[in-house]
């Protein structure tokens, strides 16, 4: 048995300031990916496009989040901006999984709900989710842009998607903290382009 006590909240400082640390660094090596991906999403508005977002667990509430800036509001009040966040569905996803198999089913809504000018944003710890990598090979094909929101190596969509927003870190809960910061980045720089009369903190 060990003798050292176990201290929460010097676990605590310990698990924030890693998570702050992990950030610092996607700052470092980020930033210029991070603004680049703004800059799509603006400009698939601007032309009548949409954002497309998908996920397994806890990525699946991440897309759902987002997805909710947009449709709704992230700061100041503004137009509301199309989004769908393909993972929200239930009948959807239970459908399709029980029809043509759990690994088709964001590539289904893709095909349904994809256009070209789109930006399909993909997010994955792993980078190695089969039905995420199928959505993104669906969304390619039909010509939306895709945008990957990952964390360790980058797994098989850092090479699939075509810009690969990958977290510095191998820790699945710090990659998920910065999966999250970074998407509020997007969308804050996005209503700052589209709706350059808005000020934000």
């Amino acid at each position: 048995m060990s003798t050292d006590a176990f201290e929460p909240t010097a676990h605590v400082r310990a698990l924030l300031e890693e998570s702050a640390r992990v950030k610092r660094r996607a700052a470092d090596v980020l930033a210029d990916a991070i603004a680049e991906a703004a800059t799509w999403v603006a400009s698939a508005y601007r032309a009548g496009g949409k954002t497309l977002l998908m996920g397994n667990g806890g990525s699946a509430a991440d897309a759902q989040h987002i997805a909710a800036e947009w449709t709704g509001k992230l700061g100041p009040d503004r137009p509301a901006l199309p989004s769908i966040a393909l993972c929200a569905n239930t009948s959807d996803l239970t459908a399709i999984g029980n029809d043509y198999g759990f690994d088709r089913v964001f590539s289904r809504l893709i095909e349904a709900h994809g256009r070209e000018g789109d930006v399909a944003l993909a997010i994955s710890t792993s980078g190695n989710s089969p039905n995420v990598l199928a959505a993104v090979e669906e969304a390619r094909r039909r010509g939306l842009r895709t945008i990957g929101l990952l964390g360790k190596s980058g797994g098989k969509l850092k090479d699939a998607v075509d810009l690969a927003l990958v977290v510095p870190s191998e820790d699945t809960q710090r990659v998920q903290e910065c999966h999250i910061a970074i998407a509020h980045a997007i969308a804050e720089v996005v209503d700052r382009l589209l709706f350059p009369e808005i000020t934000t903190p």
